[in-house]
């Protein structure tokens, strides 16, 4: 049996476990799985890091990963030590091609017993020769593959280089708004607002005390009008991605640690927070490959097709998954994370989609504009637009900048609802979506290629993007908060929802009856 354990590890800067300290940029990122012999082989253009080590390093001091500004450079010392190998071992090899062909003349002259005994002499000196520099050889070769391996695990780790649209710091930038605000004037309004904590209890929909005793802190039952709240929400935006195309898919939870790592998703982020649960396994299985819990179906999906390569005509290809997703840092930000705003497990409905490279090398192959990475990611964010403004939820879309981006993203852009409960923090917002574009960072990670037609059926690298569509509790949350009638003691269904719910029009809960219709 493999039990669930949160696995924690060292650093060897700081003697405490990583999750007591407040900020750990200054710790590299460690691997804590082995990565298997079938694991696909990243394919990282080190070459690129090479030429431009200053853009690298920027670019992770820009993105809160300054334990690793150093790498680039560090890369450049170990691929000339590589080269310096590499010199000796062309110097070896060519000393060894001298022996064996003295050898083999040796071999086809045999004259007078005297001369046969200098050229005996002779040889077993040029064979002993020989062994020394096959030791040697050997010895450069695993050297050159330490050297090799290290430079691959540098650059592996490296983030992704962020977009021209991106900005720069920590601030995020507002570029448009969803719905009207309900409240834009506080002051004035005699609207009571009540936190979803306190509506589900009163509607007896949702039950935190029972998954405390059961579970911990950060889990949670939804009940009655609640789970059937949770259904219908996933039911419609699944109907929204569906007639754009998107393809649906029941991924599992459980996958590869290598898997996870290749998406980007690390242990621990820059920040030495927990990210995902580790799968503990038993004694006998310790040399299986390691598994965790996905804490999106983002890392399934993309797994799904890797060490594939694609033909051209099938992409874009657009995926939409319905996961239970795991989440290790809930609660680590602190108390304005009560409730459902942060959790350990939550049902997401994730999107995701593969797509032609913008461009490939000089010839410049450009995939056609509705088809292209940039235009998924816009038909990714009307997707959640479409879906926030029909359940009624006033949300503003946030160009996410560089400090708040994960390894694997080259650009993000948010949408955050407008929570009543939140307005002492952050002005009442939170986020409930996030689009992500990745570039090639996830598939060359896991060696999933494309063949390119008009290319010369050149091999490359597809781009991907993953985008929430809906994430349960936080929506959940935002939309009994925002329509929630304090007089009636009710929520009001949106209209979208009302066919995922028998056609019932209000929450009324247990102390009021069951649901309105």
């Amino acid at each position: 049996m493999r039990s669930m354990k949160i696995s924690l590890t060292n650093c060897a800067a700081c003697p405490s476990q990583l999750p007591r300290v407040a900020n750990h940029s200054q710790c590299a990122a460690r691997r804590s799985y082995t990565r298997p012999a079938f694991a696909p082989k990243p394919a990282i253009d080190v070459k690129h890091i090479r030429q431009n080590p200053g853009l690298y390093q920027q670019n992770c001091i820009d993105r809160n990963y300054a334990a690793h500004g150093k790498s680039p450079w560090k890369i450049i010392e170990l691929h000339e030590q590589w080269l310096a190998l590499q010199q000796s071992a062309r110097s070896l090899r060519e000393r060894n091609n001298q022996l064996r062909g003295k050898l083999a003349k040796a071999a086809s002259h045999s004259g007078d017993a005297e001369g046969d005994i200098r050229q005996t002499d002779d040889k077993d000196s040029m064979i002993n020769e020989a062994k020394a520099l096959k030791v040697e050889l050997s010895a450069i070769e695993d050297k050159e593959a330490s050297l090799q391996e290290e430079i691959e695990s540098l650059a592996s780790d490296l983030p992704n280089l962020s977009s021209t649209h991106t900005p720069v710091g920590t601030e995020p930038e507002v570029v448009g708004y969803i719905n009207h605000h309900p409240e834009p004037e506080p002051s004035t309004s005699n609207r009571v607002w009540r936190s979803h904590v306190h509506i589900g209890s009163e509607l007896g929909i949702i039950d935190f005390a029972g998954a405390a005793q059961t579970s911990g802190w950060g889990w949670y039952y939804l009940l009655n009008e609640g789970a059937m709240l949770e259904q219908a929400l996933v039911q419609y935006a699944l109907s929204v991605a569906r007639k754009r195309g998107w393809r649906p898919v029941a991924p599992p939870s459980l996958v590869y640690s290598h898997i996870a790592a290749a998406c980007g998703f690390q242990p621990r982020d820059q920040n030495g927070e927990q990210q995902i649960y580790a799968i503990e396994q038993a004694e006998k299985d310790k040399a299986k490959p390691t598994l965790a819990l996905a804490g999106t179906a983002e890392i399934p999906l993309a797994g799904m097709k890797a060490n594939q390569t694609f033909e051209d005509t099938e992409l874009p290809l657009k995926t939409v998954g319905v996961s239970r997703s795991y989440r290790a840092e809930a609660g680590a930000r602190g108390v304005d994370t009560k409730g459902l705003y942060r959790v350990h497990e939550f049902t997401k409905v994730e999107m995701f989609a593969w797509t032609l490279p913008d461009h490939v090398g000089q010839e410049y192959f450009v995939s056609s504009a509705d088809s292209s990475s940039e235009a998924i990611f816009d038909e990714m964010q009307a997707i959640q637009t479409e879906i926030l403004q029909a359940l009624g939820l006033h949300c503003r879309i946030v160009e996410m900048p560089t400090t708040d981006l994960g390894a694997s993203a080259t650009r993000k852009r948010d949408i955050e609802a407008f929570f009543p409960s939140r307005r002492d923090k952050d002005n009442g917002w939170g986020e409930v979506t996030s689009t992500s574009l990745c570039t090639d960072y996830q598939s060359r990670r896991l060696h999933t290629r494309v063949r390119l037609e008009k290319a010369g059926r050149k091999l490359e690298f597809p781009h991907t993007l993953n985008g929430t569509a809906l994430a349960v509790p936080r929506v959940l949350a935002a939309v009994l908060e925002n329509h929630w009638n304090e007089e009636e003691r009710t929520v009001a269904i949106p209209e979208v929802l009302q066919p995922y719910m028998d056609g019932m029009t209000k929450i009324c809960g247990q102390k009021h009856g069951t649901g309105s219709y």
